[in-house]
């Protein structure tokens, strides 16, 4: 019981950390698309925090799992299951997630915005379900 005090408050903090992040790579992207940065300098701010969003995400579904909220669990799983594998998926010879010389070919920069977009909606609904338990 006193587990789930610290939790639920803990799993807000770190949601809400994930949604600042997430409205940076929106700023940063938009940015990128309307020539106030340039790719080199938008994808190195970006790439670094690749990572920490990954692990967050990672430790939150596992903090989940080992405290035996299940319900919470296997509906943070599938991001963070999604998250890793585009994480361990970027080809050999890019920079990262967000390589420069890709960015603006075939559309990525609109695909990184939309995913952008459905992660923030999905740490939305996650921060006030967390909220209310």
């Amino acid at each position: 019981m006193v587990l789930d005090s610290l939790l639920f408050p803990f799993s807000m903090i770190i949601t809400g950390a994930i949604i600042f992040l997430l409205v940076y790579f929106v700023i940063c992207l938009s940015d990128l698309e309307c020539d106030y940065l340039n790719a080199q300098q938008c994808c190195s701010k970006l790439n670094a925090w690749v990572l920490p969003k990954l692990i967050a995400q990672d430790f939150l579904t596992l903090l989940f799992l080992l405290l035996g909220h299940w319900i919470l669990a296997f509906a943070n799983l599938p991001l963070a299951i999604w998250l890793a594998y585009e994480y361990y998926t970027v080809p050999t010879g890019n920079t990262g997630m967000f390589d420069p010389t890709e960015i603006h070919n075939r559309g990525k920069l609109k695909k990184h915005m939309r995913d952008c977009m459905i992660y923030l909606g999905y740490y939305f609904l996650f921060f006030f379900v967390y909220l209310y338990w």
